[in-house]
């Protein structure tokens, strides 16, 4: 009868990969404690015809960013990590800060603060070409890209190291800007825990979880498994083989950089693991990961006013604020989609979706990989689904 309920989530699944929305995708909702319903449709591999499976593995891109804001807490559990602290302290390079500002560069009025990457209000960006702090950081991931592969690939540490060196967009703590913060908090993990980020994730959070299929890259027993991204063309879907934001498209080796901000893999079920374990306060089957009181400062912390009229262009946010490193939905009757107050998570640059609603008790997960996706048009058709059923 629960299935029944939530039946048109395959409706939405089939239509999208019958109409090239995706090549394929999956979806799981539990509640309550148990597993409401799954739903799969269309395929991993176009060109090989294998289908989306309950083990196939998908890149989470931004979607990694939460797992890297549990990853914090830890440390800030542990006594080991202040958030005020100035991110210099961890990478001296970013001592003594510069905004660019009208072409021109100035001392910032203070220095990038670890909340600050927590919160996306660092003054770091992404790639493009707005302004120079843009244009500086796209010939970087150019550079991670080009040495990649090669006999000196840039690592987690360096790459932050070198971010250090680009001027801000702003002075940090004034307002939001999407942009490269969780992964220079990945090269401060590093530093603080004296171990690579995939290696103290993988014995903090996902060994003790249980989560097998998890991690930055995916090694070759396992390469059968993971899915092909693909892209939206004018004649359809076309395989798409880049390395966006400088990951390999393959995953096929250990990386030297490994992304807190876009780097890892999963399986729909290792993370509903993970958000099991956000929903239960921080424990999954007797296994405690974050105290309590820490769950509640992660998922219940945002941004202020005036730091969210940066994310007011981002349309899909619309009733969301944001807080280490998720979204929080704050006022529900000026969102896109029916929701519950309170729930957090995040999307994915091809398409992978959670959300974590306490005061529902639900967890609804989609997987999918096209490029651009994000929150796609089916995934709100999904959420609205649930919560018209809820």
């Amino acid at each position: 009868m629960k299935k029944q309920k939530f039946a048109k989530i395959q409706e939405v699944l089939t239509e999208m990969a019958e109409s090239g929305g995706a090549a394929g995708g999956n979806c799981l909702i539990f509640r309550h404690g148990e597993e409401c319903c799954y739903y799969e449709a269309g395929y991993a591999d176009l060109e090989k015809r294998i289908p989306i499976k309950r083990d196939t593995i998908f890149r989470l891109y931004s979607m990694t960013k939460p797992m890297t804001a549990v990853g914090a807490m830890l440390l800030v559990q542990d006594g080991k990590l202040d958030l005020l602290a100035p991110v210099s302290r961890f990478l001296p390079s970013f001592g003594n800060p510069q905004v660019s500002e009208n072409g021109k560069l100035r001392p910032a009025l203070r220095e990038i603060q670890v909340r600050d990457l927590l919160n996306m209000t660092s003054g770091c960006s992404y790639n493009g070409d707005a302004n120079q702090t843009e244009v500086e950081t796209t010939s970087l991931i150019e550079e991670i890209k080009s040495r990649m592969d090669g006999e000196n690939p840039l690592t987690t540490r360096e790459i932050a190291e070198r971010l250090g060196k680009i001027p801000l967009a702003f002075d940090p703590g004034t307002t939001f800007r999407y942009g490269m913060s969780a992964d220079i908090l990945g090269a401060v993990i590093e530093v603080v825990s004296g171990k690579r980020l995939g290696e103290f994730l993988k014995e903090r959070i996902f060994e003790p979880l249980g989560m097998v299929d998890t991690g930055f890259f995916v090694p070759p027993e396992k390469q059968s498994r993971l899915a092909q991204t693909y892209e939206q063309q004018k004649d359809g879907l076309h395989l798409y083989t880049g390395c966006h934001l400088g990951i390999s498209s393959r995953m096929e080796r250990e990386p030297a950089y490994e992304a807190g901000g876009a780097g890892l893999v999963t399986t729909v079920d290792d993370w509903l693991k993970f958000c099991r374990m956000l929903l239960n306060k921080g424990t999954l089957d007797g296994v405690r990961i974050l105290t309590e009181p820490m769950v509640d400062f992660l998922a219940e912390g945002v941004i202020t006013e005036e730091q969210r009229k940066g994310m007011r262009s981002w349309e899909e946010l619309a009733g969301y604020s944001y807080g280490n490193l998720m979204r929080k939905l704050t006022e529900p009757e000026h969102a896109a989609t029916l929701g519950s107050y309170g729930e957090y998570g995040w999307d994915g640059w091809l398409g992978p979706y959670m959300s974590v609603a306490p005061g529902k008790d639900l967890i609804i997960l989609v997987m999918e990989q096209l490029t651009g996706a994000g929150t796609s048009t089916y995934t709100r058709r999904i959420r609205n689904i649930v919560y018209s059923e809820i």
